[in-house]
């Protein structure tokens, strides 16, 4: 079989243009259904690429307003930049993602959770979404909601194992936008608001392939949890220092790093990749998973070779980037700045190790991020005001 996520750039690109012409009426009339027999037509299915950055948000925009008005495109740039918002609001409160993390270690083996992953219940529609799932490492996200609706409140299993079960899946498996996308469905982020699938409506977005009839819970009280922390200010960042001989570092969170070389003084020494797929669970993490986050950062040395220096190593240890640095007589180590989750917890133990042998480890956020997450600090509908001057501050098109 072909590689359903080929993981280049170049695909992206591709996938955006072949896109861009449906990103209007189509997808605000059509984006709820869901067709993988016909290959999810009315949806980007760019998100794998967003989530690893191998194009970005302003780069998604810009082309989909170069074709549509805001009012005609607004519904998918909403998506866009709901990614924006969950992974701000994550930032601002980083003890969600640690409970959660700490609930996943605790979980215990149960047989139901095992056969729910293995598609193995007495609903169709939810083990058909399962196996897709496991299969491609891609769900549409109006099925990611009727199956985590189902986990919840029919087959009634932890919530934190579900959201487990996809972020070791979903190719485009993000931390804060999968966390949080799963708390709401079970009424945890927004408090007393749930999701509960109803049989009528998979009916409908599904052209009929599923009708759950009589096998849902229909009626359920939403969970129930501690408040929400205040939000922080986000962190402050060290500055690059000109002069020092220095590294290139990318993550899988951000591998187009063209901002980061742009603010250095001169070229990097060297450039090396530090993984953090095998942090996304205590579990095992898939092989689309696996495959999909190693050539892409594979794709992004080879696509900016010229301006890398010489290629370092691409790994998961945190002690062969120390290693490597120290070997190259490496200063101070600069690399996109890793968001709260997996690769946030990675960058954090290279800190230390980078420590240990003399070296600065500094990262840079994007402007994109410093001008729209400080504004996730209460739901989204007060987020989406500030869309229009995001768009047209870094995309140049009125929003």
């Amino acid at each position: 079989m072909s590689d359903p996520f080929p993981p280049t750039r170049a695909e992206a690109l591709a996938r955006l243009h072949t896109f861009v012409p449906k990103a209007g009426r189509d997808y605000a009339e059509n984006r709820n259904f869901d067709r993988p027999d016909r290959g999810h037509p009315h949806v980007s299915q760019l998100s794998p690429y967003l989530r690893h950055r191998l194009v970005t948000e302003p780069e998604v925009c810009a082309a989909v307003l170069d074709r549509h008005s805001f009012e005609a495109a607004e519904k998918f740039i909403q998506e866009v930049c709901w990614r924006s918002y969950w992974k701000g609001w994550l930032e601002m409160r980083p003890g969600i993602w640690a409970d959660y993390m700490n609930d996943v270690h605790a979980l215990q083996e149960n047989s139901d959770v095992e056969n729910a992953q293995s598609g193995r219940t007495p609903i169709a529609a939810f083990n058909d979404w399962a196996t897709e799932l496991v299969d491609t490492g891609y769900l549409h996200n109006h099925a990611r909601m009727w199956f985590a609706s189902i986990w919840i409140f029919t087959l009634k299993l932890p919530w934190q194992a579900g959201a487990d079960f996809f972020l070791r899946h979903l190719i485009d498996g993000d931390p804060a936008s999968n966390t949080l996308s799963w708390r709401w469905v079970a009424g945890l982020q927004t408090r007393g608001k749930h999701y509960l699938a109803h049989p009528s409506n998979i009916g409908k977005f599904t052209d009929g392939r599923h009708s759950p009839e009589g096998q849902l819970t229909e009626n359920a009280a939403p969970l129930s949890g501690t408040p929400h922390p205040d939000p922080r200010p986000l962190l402050e960042l060290g500055e690059i220092q000109p002069g020092l001989r220095t590294g290139l570092l990318l993550h899988e969170d951000d591998l187009s790093p063209d901002f980061v070389l742009d603010a250095l003084s001169g070229p990097p020494v060297g450039t090396a990749c530090l993984l953090s797929h095998v942090r996304r669970s205590p579990g095992p993490v898939s092989a689309n998973v696996m495959r999909f986050t190693e050539q892409a950062a594979e794709d992004a040395l080879t696509g900016l070779k010229d301006r890398l220096g010489e290629i370092g190593p691409v790994t998961s240890s945190d002690g062969d980037i120390a290693a490597w640095a120290s070997g190259s007589r490496i200063e101070q180590v600069v690399a996109p700045y890793a968001p709260v989750g997996p690769a946030g917890s990675a960058m954090r133990a290279l800190r230390k190790s980078l420590q240990a042998e003399g070296i600065t480890l500094v990262e840079r956020r994007r402007d994109w991020d410093n001008a729209a997450w400080p504004h996730a600090t209460h739901g989204f509908f007060r987020f989406r005001k500030i869309i229009p001057d995001l768009l047209t501050d870094f995309t140049g098109r009125w929003g």
